[in-house]
């Protein structure tokens, strides 16, 4: 059976819920699944290399019936090979591969050339979206806050505050309007001049948090993501207009499509000992209109 020879095409960075593609390539997994690859689609999937929103929910309608959706990764495509999810040894973007997303079934799955209908569950798809917007201005606001944690110069964020979130993050979660990240203060981030003492006071920081996001939630404002292409693999850009002006921030998830559809983020942080260091732990709750 032949593999796609360009990327799938994807829709839900325009906020798309429901799309109509063809199959073109079905690969047998265990236990009665199958990975399906379509040429178009609306679902979003996870990304293995950054899996920080999870997948969408929803359903793949066929002309046999309608069956759930139980994932959805990406994968990648090389030399007539597809590794799918964990298995793709490179990053999205990598010259000389197909980049595609693998819709995951349990059952009978449709035929190559076959036209099928994606419907995610809209509900879901909307509280991840609040949850990644607030996460991104979250992060923003946690830079801005420790802006005067730092002796050295060190890489700026999209409002020209010190990176601390992309600097330190280990770990991120997008979750129904809520976001858990996790970062690292140890010594490497010493090294480039953080001042650990600054997380002395949680509270008093994750005031300062909440103070600005606050502010941008009251002032409101269109929320976008800008793309080159349709391709999975283009290069996509979430677009926030803030009071101080347009942001920028490279992402590949989905997002709310302005601010007042919030009428609340909040963040709390926490402090956890580690071998070498301390873990921030930022939790944040968007609070939908």
């Amino acid at each position: 059976m032949p593999l796609p020879t360009n990327d799938t095409f994807v829709t839900y960075p325009d906020g798309a819920i429901v799309s109509i593609g063809t199959v073109l390539h079905v690969k047998s997994l265990t236990a009665g699944r199958s990975a399906v690859l379509l040429d178009i689609t609306a679902f979003h999937p996870v990304e293995m290399a950054w899996p920080d929103q999870p997948a969408d929910r929803g359903t793949m309608t066929t002309t046999a019936g309608t069956q759930p959706i139980l994932g959805c990764v990406t994968g990648g495509i090389r030399d007539g090979e597809l590794h799918l999810g964990t298995d793709m040894p490179v990053r999205m973007g990598t010259d000389g591969w197909v980049f595609v997303v693998a819709h995951l079934i349990e059952g009978p799955p449709p035929a190559v050339g076959e036209s099928v209908q994606i419907d995610v569950e809209d509900d879901l798809r909307a509280a991840l979206s609040a949850g990644h917007t607030a996460c991104h201005l979250a992060a923003l606001a946690l830079d801005a806050a420790l802006a005067a944690a730092w002796t050295k110069p060190v890489v700026k964020d999209a409002l020209g505050n010190p990176a601390f979130d992309s600097l330190a993050i280990q770990h991120s979660r997008i979750d129904a309007h809520r976001s858990t990240d996790t970062y690292r203060i140890g010594k490497s981030l010493r090294k480039k001049g953080f001042s650990p003492t600054s997380l002395d006071d949680p509270a008093s920081v994750a005031e300062r948090v909440n103070a600005q996001l606050s502010q941008w939630i009251q002032a409101g404002g269109a929320v976008r993501i800008d793309r080159e292409a349709a391709a999975l693999s283009a290069r996509r850009t979430w677009v926030c207009e803030l009071p101080t002006g347009r942001i920028n921030i490279p992402c590949g998830g989905t997002h709310i499509q302005d601010l007042a559809e919030l009428s609340a983020i909040n963040a709390s942080l926490t402090i956890a000992e580690i071998d070498g260091g301390h873990l921030l732990i930022m939790e944040t709750v968007a609070a939908p209109n």
